[in-house]
């Protein structure tokens, strides 16, 4: 569905300036838009837990490693961005962890982690990617412009699709129940 190219072609349009047809092209819009992209679109995916990036895995233990102030270390997965939750089992979240380096620590002897992961362009749905298109014209507009005037109100665009594009994703599922909250159990006695 899409492509790096198609998405760097797009937001080069929205910016007024020349598509491409690949990030190897001998100009400076191909230039600017193979150094740019994948920072951007990491930032961009690694910036709010939308559904399409949600994992959850069964973490492998690192019985060579030394978890310092955990009993144990576990190794993340590879297509890792971020971490969300982590659990004991089946469940995804209510363990104490901390990220160290590529490993996962904590006291359980097994996890279960929720996490965001690296997806390929054609599983980004269509609100993120033009989300995506506008925070990317508002990153390349100085550079291929020079134009700061232009380049801040495209990156006020850019907030408001990133906005959208984060509530759309929001009704993906039934919102989170708090579970954990002393004025509710307080009020239950």
């Amino acid at each position: 569905m899409y492509t790096d190219v198609d998405i760097c072609a797009k937001a080069l349009v929205k910016l007024g300036a020349r598509p491409i047809a690949s990030l190897d092209e001998p100009t400076v819009e191909a230039q600017v838009a193979r150094e740019l992209y994948p920072t951007v679109r990491d930032a961009l995916l690694a910036s709010y837990p939308w559904s399409f990036t949600v994992a959850q895995a069964r973490l492998v233990r690192d019985t060579a490693a030394e978890p310092g102030d955990f009993a144990c270390a576990f190794f993340l997965p590879p297509d890792m961005l971020r971490s969300i939750s982590a659990g004991a089992g089946n469940r995804g979240r209510g363990l104490v962890f901390r990220i160290r380096g590529n490993r996962l620590l904590t006291d359980a002897p097994e996890v279960t982690l929720t996490y965001q992961r690296r997806v390929p362009e054609n599983q980004f749905s269509a609100p993120f990617v033009a989300a995506l298109v506008a925070k990317l014209a508002a990153e390349f507009a100085l550079p291929l412009t020079e134009n700061t005037a232009r380049a801040e109100s495209l990156q006020r665009l850019a907030v408001e699709e990133i906005r959208l594009a984060r509530l759309l994703d929001s009704q993906q599922a039934t919102p989170m129940r708090v579970e954990d909250f002393t004025l509710i159990e307080v009020r239950g006695r």
